[in-house]
């Protein structure tokens, strides 16, 4: 087993370095380091990615014909790194990290030679219509319906939690396609344009104020069944698949141990290390490397041809329950400082309606201004994309056969 890089790896680490030095704005690592949602807003996005886009690395794992990257698993590892180590803003994930890989997988040659170069341009903005009011960790229970008319559906129905609704205008959306059979079966996967007659989007505010996420209503909004991705009745398998990128595709373990060095140079930088909080860090440095190893497994599986499955699931529960752990021990170090609510000081995905605009300056030290906004946001991270209770059942079903 090779456990060094060789020298034509460690040039490409190089020039991947020379390349966020002369590209990643002060600004971007700014913005980057106040973040305090997974998210980033919709215009830094789409900067940093149109910056990537010309360098062509904006979608490395996607096929070269379609703008991807021939990289050996080595330097999509490396990349990864880097890019947490120089503390990049990240890209929208629902159209390179989801519907991009749905429609690499399963779209017409047709779907793939329109929308893609739209993801890659952002002239296509996209969202996700998943889960609704009554149907959102057991989304086979969705009842958005969908009446044939020729060669289109009439849908009607309503989606929530849906990130940045109000900014996109492309959505990848489930309908229920037939309701005759098993839950699984007569759902369908559409893409919708947002602008078309009958979509309304409602805003929902967060405790925090921040409009992130949004309520999506439709009424009797026509989808061209030329916009179904895969089979009708079939968008299950597409779902699925789909899903398994958006649990298992994020490479956690480099940007945990990113945000665990960042805990400890705090730490020491205000004289806060205590016996106890090193060794929390040095046990989550621990489960963050274990999980880093368990990520380069399944890039060799990828590079071979495969697709995330059931690690996907477990890359999900260990990352984003590592995460949690990770702004509990912020908290920690933060103590007092952890109280003050000063989003003008900080990059929160979204605009905060609720609270008005503040020229008070900074309370409390620079390094510790999102921890208790990261704390609360990071709440979500067990529930969105399957709760981690269904990851486990998904587990125990597929791996133990329980």
């Amino acid at each position: 087993m090779q456990l060094t890089f060789s020298r034509e790896e460690e040039a490409f680490r190089q020039e991947v370095r020379d390349f966020l030095v002369d590209k990643l704005t002060p600004e971007l690592r700014r913005y980057a380091s106040r973040m305090t949602s997974v998210y980033a807003d919709k215009e830094t996005a789409l900067e940093w990615q149109a910056i990537l886009v010309e360098q062509g690395w904006a979608a490395p794992s996607w096929p070269v014909e379609y703008g991807g990257c021939d990289w050996s698993v080595a330097q999509h590892y490396i990349f990864d790194v880097e890019m947490a180590r120089a503390g990049a803003p990240p890209l929208s994930p629902m159209g390179i990290g989801m519907c991009g890989p749905a429609l690499i997988g399963h779209g017409s040659k047709e779907q793939k030679n329109h929308y893609l170069p739209r993801i890659l341009s952002g002239e296509d903005f996209w969202c996700q219509g998943y889960s609704e009011p009554h149907a959102g960790s057991d989304l086979a229970a969705l009842t958005m319906s969908a009446e044939d008319d020729g060669d289109a559906f009439i849908c009607s129905g309503s989606k929530i939690w849906t990130t940045h609704a109000h900014e996109a205008n492309m959505m990848f959306c489930l309908i229920r396609t037939d309701a005759s059979g098993k839950p699984q079966t007569g759902i369908t996967f559409v893409l919708i344009d947002m602008n078309a007659p009958g979509v309304t989007v409602d805003p929902i505010i967060m405790l925090s104020g921040e409009h992130i996420q949004n309520a999506v209503f439709f009424d009797k909004v026509r989808v061209p069944k030329a916009n179904v991705v895969g089979e009708i009745n079939k968008g299950w398998t597409v779902a699925k698949y789909l899903l398994e990128f958006e649990r298992g595709g994020s490479s956690y373990g480099p940007r945990l141990l990113q945000r665990i060095a960042g805990l400890r140079r705090t730490a020491h930088a205000l004289d806060r290390m205590t016996p106890d909080l090193d060794a929390h860090l040095t046990q989550a440095e621990i489960d963050a490397s274990t999980l880093e190893a368990a990520e380069l497994m399944m890039m060799a599986e990828l590079a071979g041809g495969g697709t995330p499955g059931l690690k996907a699931s477990m890359m999900k529960v260990r990352g984003t329950e590592l995460s949690q752990r990770l702004t509990e021990v912020g908290l920690d170090l933060a103590g007092i400082h952890a109280q003050p609510f000063q989003p003008e000081h900080t990059e929160t995905g979204g605009p905060v309606v609720t609270h008005a605009p503040s020229n008070q300056g900074l309370v409390g030290p620079e390094s510790l201004v999102t921890v208790s906004a990261k704390y609360l946001n990071d709440r979500a991270g067990s529930i969105y994309a399957g709760s981690n209770e269904i990851q486990r059942n998904i587990l125990s079903k597929g791996q133990l056969g329980l």
